[in-house]
């Protein structure tokens, strides 16, 4: 499967490597990709490379091993996260997303000043809240025995719950959601372009505004922080609030659709996780590394060897966790979703920079699923429905529409 671009490939860049990749920011299927195009991936090279790949159509070098990714997130010698994406540099500026794209010493002392933020008791003491938000969306739609799953609760129910916490007006959501999509599922540079400095202008207004009337909330937090003596700059109050956004709006819905078109397409799954509630924290995990969705990026900055191929400096390298959770290498029966399985995976990543909101994440796909099964009786895709999903940085399906008879829900005739 040779990659068709005539873009130029650099001389240390074997011919046989440069190979085609379904996973394509601005790309679409009509076909479910973890049937058919993940596992195709799996019969190739442990490592190829792809010319569009990088945000805005770039080249790097894409990794479909689970050790080969374990090994590269803890690599901080050869590898550096800076510029894992091209926001700031398109917009002319010197920001990075923090602490997502600092590399050691300086990302231990970003992390160290925001990991109480995210702690597990933080997001324990959410609970309540979280839990109301879900109840609120299902009660919406409980009694009309069909939802469009993904923008009637995938994006309102976490993201509501973010905005909440970075106290962002929710009337907004829809103009947030847009700005996100410009980001992180269009093709084209001019787009990211325009998303970013959309996003970028309206959060230098919420920090300034912030300045002037701090709230108890996670840009106020940055806004008043002391690390080491001082306070944030410009620069990195505008990288980490918008690494909040980045994180806050998609990757939660994400993975949240893709459980759940499982769950439909699958009733004995389903009707597992409604007669032993318990179970459902287990089989999360498996759904986790099944449907794993998200792709990142490193920049080689010293020559090394992977898998026997030559990475030099400048090099992106594609950190797919869709392909290394579907590892044959490293899974028995990897395509299969076995609930029981309690698999290790790289959903959240791993090592300094593994996910620092996946105690929230959690939380938020676990209530959803106790929620939504507890209120809405057996589901299924409706009918004749075609779900197209969105292939590359995150694996999205666009719409999941979910239909199930009214008359069986509790209170309903």
């Amino acid at each position: 499967m040779p990659d068709a671009t005539t873009a130029q490939i650099p001389a240390h860049v074997p011919p046989e490597l440069v190979r085609s990749f379904p996973l394509i920011i601005g790309e679409y299927t009509d076909e479910d990709p973890f049937k058919r195009l993940i596992p195709l991936v799996h019969e190739g090279p442990a490592i190829f490379y792809n010319t569009k790949v990088y945000p805005g159509h770039g080249p790097a070098w894409v990794l479909r091993r689970m050790d080969d990714l374990r090994s590269l997130y803890l690599d901080t010698e050869h590898y550096s996260t800076k510029d894992m994406a091209p926001f700031a540099a398109l917009l002319g500026e010197t920001w990075a997303m923090i602490p997502t794209e600092l590399d050691p010493p300086e990302h231990g002392v970003f992390r160290t000043l925001v990991n109480p933020l995210f702690s597990p008791k933080k997001m324990e003491a959410l609970e309540s809240k979280v839990r109301e938000a879900a109840r609120r969306y299902i009660g919406k739609f409980q009694a009309r025995g069909k939802c469009e799953f993904m923008s009637e609760f995938a994006f309102p129910f976490p993201v509501s719950v973010f905005l909440d916490l970075v106290d962002l007006p929710q009337e907004r959501m829809e103009n947030f959601l847009e700005w996100e999509f410009m980001l992180l599922h269009a093709p084209d540079v001019a787009t990211l372009q325009k998303g970013a400095r959309l996003v970028v202008d309206y959060l230098r207004g919420v920090i300034d505004e912030r300045r002037l009337h701090p709230k108890d909330d996670f840009i106020s937090f940055a806004v008043q922080a002391q690390m080491q003596g001082r306070k944030l700059t410009d620069d990195e109050l505008v990288g980490f609030c918008f690494n909040l956004f980045i994180g806050g709006l998609d990757t939660v819905s994400t993975n949240m659709g893709l459980h759940f078109r499982h769950l439909a397409e699958n009733q004995e799954h389903q009707k597992r996780l409604r007669e032993d509630p318990s179970f459902i924290p287990t089989a999360m995990e498996e759904l986790l590394r099944a449907f794993a969705a998200v792709t990142t990026f490193r920049t080689c900055i010293k020559e090394t060897q992977l898998s026997g191929v030559t990475i030099k400096p400048g090099d992106r390298v594609a950190m797919c966790t869709t392909l290394a959770c579907r590892d044959p290498e490293f899974y028995e029966r990897p395509n299969e979703v076995l609930l029981d399985r309690a698999p290790a995976h790289l959903t959240f990543a791993s090592g300094p920079h593994r996910c620092i909101g996946s105690h929230l994440a959690r939380r938020e796909l676990l209530i959803a699923l106790q929620e939504f099964l507890s209120a809405i009786p057996t589901f299924q895709i409706e009918p004749g429905a075609t779900i197209m999903t969105h292939l590359g940085g995150m694996v999205q399906p666009k719409t999941l529409p979910l239909v199930w008879k009214p008359e069986t829900v509790p209170g309903c005739v």
